[in-house]
Parts: structure tokens; C-alpha cells; sequence
């Protein structure tokens, strides 16, 4: 496994590089499989994913928790975006750490000239390309990745305005003999990341919450189906002395009361990456849904 971070200004050759690379490792004696995962496959337009800085930090969060989720499958994982914040790399080099695999960055490596000259080439050809205002201040905001910041290194820098990116590019061969070399204890030129006590601890902690959060809402969904089978209708279902009761005005099936709780879990998820982490104890976990379910009540 290996985690491949495609970086470089907007429209500097990166989705080219990505797909050349993908190609020569599947074509390479190890037949290694690969995923790029990438912005288009969000389905968001470029301009929105940077049309301001609540829309970007979403872009950024879910690149991250799809790369989290990948680099656990086996595959080398490349992605194809702009990772121009320096910070965000360090994130995604954090990622490769605790996973306990290689890691490397291609820079494409294009002036500003060019790059400017091909967004104006695709937006004349009705094809995606970035709103003038954002590609000033995307080009502007650039952080050069640099070979002796950990999280930058082991650094392949390709020149596509001046040499182009193709198969047989020493670079690409390069990257992909660091990415496929077997190594043994006698290898000094391939860096296979160590995970940390912390990076450990950090991914323990969040599978116990992922556990506490599945189990209790699985309690409070049992509670709900249970009071509902007494008999008669009900407007209130309690929960102790601990929990506030659920509000209903209805009766509630087993089928909608999955829906809502996969939808709410799902949520829990996503708002952890940028707002508060997920609840590590059953009571919080309890909270914060019979909260949710009285708001999608009405109650």
C-alpha cells in the first residue's frame, strides 16, 4: 500500500500526472492496483469547491476521510487535487503514518504563465476550468511543497509545460520504482512510515466511538419499537430519568427508524472532521440522538 499526494497550481498538469502514474504502476511487473480519488468524482463543480472558505475546508474534509477509508484497502491510493495548503498535506502524510505505508508527493511544477494560459485554453473549449477570480486567488494562496519538510518528501517534481508527462518519464519511472521496490531490512532508499503511540491511540479512540455511537442508538431505536408494541397509541416514549423522553405524534416503523438512524450516525461522522468529535461514552451517544429524532419529530 502507498498514499500518492498530486500537488501543483490549478491547471498545471496534475490530472494528467495522476493518470499516467495509475496507468504505468498497472502496467509495472507488480500489476499494483490503484484508485486516484479525486474532486470530480464528488461531483462538485470546481468554482463551488472554491468558491469560499466553508466550501473548500468541506472539499478538503471529504478528500480526507475518502483517502482514511482507502488506504486500508491494499491499493496504492493517489490524490488528484490541488493539496496546496501545507497544513492539508501534513494531514494526509498523518493518514499514511498511522496506516503504516509509503508515502511520496508529485509536484507538478508549471509557472504561472502557463498555468493561466490552459485554464483560458479549457474554458474556450467549454471544458471545466476555474472562474478568473478564484484561479488568482487559488494561485496566490500556493504553498510549494519543499524536500526537507517530512510530509513533502520523498518529493518527484514533474515539469509538464517544458518536458510534458508521459510514461516514459524518468520522474514517473522513478515514482513508480519507490512505489513497487520490494523491501527487505537491507533497504535504504524506500521510507516505509512507522505509525506513532499517538497516531494509535488517535485511531483507537475513534473506533471505540464509531462502537459506542452504533450501540447506542441501537438502544434507543429497541426502546422506541418496544413501548410502541405495549399496545394503544403513545405520544411520549421515556428513556429514564438520565435521557429527555421522545416526543411522537405518530407511530413510527422499524424501517423509518433505520433510515433515521443511519442518516443521523452519517452526520455524526461528517461534522466530526471540522466541528465536535464524536461522543467517546454510550450516555452522550444516547443525548445526542434522542435530540436529533425529537427534531425530525417535531417534538
Amino acid at each position: 500500500m502507498a498514499l500518492v499526494v498530486i500537488c501543483g497550481q490549478p491547471c498545471s498538469g496534475k490530472s494528467i500526472a495522476a493518470v499516467t502514474l495509475a496507468e504505468t504502476l498497472g502496467e509495472s511487473e507488480t500489476k499494483q492496483s490503484v484508485r486516484i480519488i479525486d474532486e470530480a468524482s464528488f461531483h462538485l463543480d470546481r468554482n463551488q469547491n472554491y468558491a469560499n472558505m466553508p466550501a473548500e475546508k468541506n472539499l478538503r474534509g471529504k478528500l480526507r476521510s475518502d483517502v482514511d477509508r482507502s488506504v486500508s484497502r491494499g491499493d496504492i491510493v493517489i490524490v488528484d487535487s490541488l493539496n496546496s495548503i501545507k497544513g492539508y498535506r501534513y494531514e494526509l502524510w498523518c493518514i499514511a503514518r498511522a496506516a503504516g505505508i509509503r508515502y511520496c508527493v508529485v509536484y507538478c511544477d508549471v509557472d504561472e504563465a502557463h498555468c493561466r494560459q490552459w485554464n483560458k485554453e479549457r474554458s474556450d473549449r467549454g471544458e471545466a476550468s476555474y472562474g478568473d477570480g478564484i484561479f488568482e486567488d487559488l494561485v496566490r494562496r500556493f504553498e510549494k511543497p519543499e524536500r526537507r519538510n517530512r510530509w513533502d518528501s520523498p518529493l518527484f517534481e514533474l515539469y509538464p509545460a517544458r518536458e510534458g508527462i508521459d510514461k516514459s518519464s524518468p520522474v514517473i519511472s522513478e515514482a513508480v520504482t519507490y512505489l513497487t521496490k520490494t523491501v527487505d531490512s537491507r533497504t535504504q532508499d524506500v521510507r516505509i512510515l512507522q505509525p506513532s503511540i499517538a497516531t494509535q491511540a488517535a485511531r483507537f479512540s475513534e473506533a471505540n466511538s464509531l462502537y459506542e455511537l452504533d450501540r447506542a442508538t441501537q438502544e434507543i431505536i429497541n426502546a422506541i419499537v418496544e413501548q410502541q408494541s405495549l399496545g394503544g397509541a403513545i405520544s411520549r416514549v421515556t428513556l429514564g430519568s438520565e435521557l429527555p423522553p421522545i416526543e411522537i405524534c405518530r407511530p413510527i416503523g422499524l424501517p423509518e427508524l433505520r433510515r433515521l438512524r443511519r442518516t443521523f450516525v452519517k452526520l455524526m461522522g461528517q461534522s466530526s472532521l471540522s466541528g465536535p468529535p464524536l461522543p467517546t461514552d454510550a450516555d452522550s451517544a444516547k443525548r445526542r440522538f434522542v435530540d436529533y429524532l425529537n427534531r425530525e419529530f417535531g417534538g
